[in-house]
């Protein structure tokens, strides 16, 4: 299922006459309308020279977590560590940000340009433990893909 949606990501990120916030907008509705389990989908970017990210393009319910300190919650603590997180209970994370009492599970994947982490794809699922190794790869495949655009 994940793979099939590869030449679609592509696609809409090839859309050189859009804005590279309606292409994400747009790669994020995908996401969220293609994968039962996916939620909430959306982007985080570092805030300038600030440590924080700052909310991008997303698909969901609207979140209150506009702007998360590096180190804070899931999201924060990706920016520090550079690495992928896989949540599969948020109830049992202590630096857990909760954006809705529906959410169970969260994956967050860094975003690199150029070997620096400036950013990252969040899901929210409100499956418990939806997430394998498999939507680490692809969400890999779209950052990788975004990063050739910014």
């Amino acid at each position: 299922m994940l793979a099939d949606l590869k030449p679609k990501v592509v696609s809409i990120l090839d859309q050189s006459e859009k804005t590279v916030d309606e292409r994400l907008a747009s790669v994020c509705d995908l996401l969220r309308n293609s994968i039962p389990y996916y939620d909430w989908v959306g982007f985080y970017f570092r805030n300038g020279d600030k440590e924080e990210l700052k909310l991008g393009p997303y698909a969901g319910e609207p979140t209150d977590h506009t702007i998360i300190p590096f180190g804070k919650g899931i999201c924060g603590q990706v920016a520090v560590s550079n690495q992928n997180f896989v949540v599969p209970d948020v109830a049992a994370q202590d630096n857990y940000i909760a954006c809705s009492i529906t959410v169970k599970a969260e994956i967050v994947v860094p975003l690199f340009l150029n070997g620096e982490n400036i950013g990252q794809i969040d899901i929210d699922s409100n499956t418990p433990d939806p997430f394998s190794e498999e939507d680490e790869r692809f969400l890999e495949f779209v950052n990788e893909k975004v990063s050739q655009i910014l």
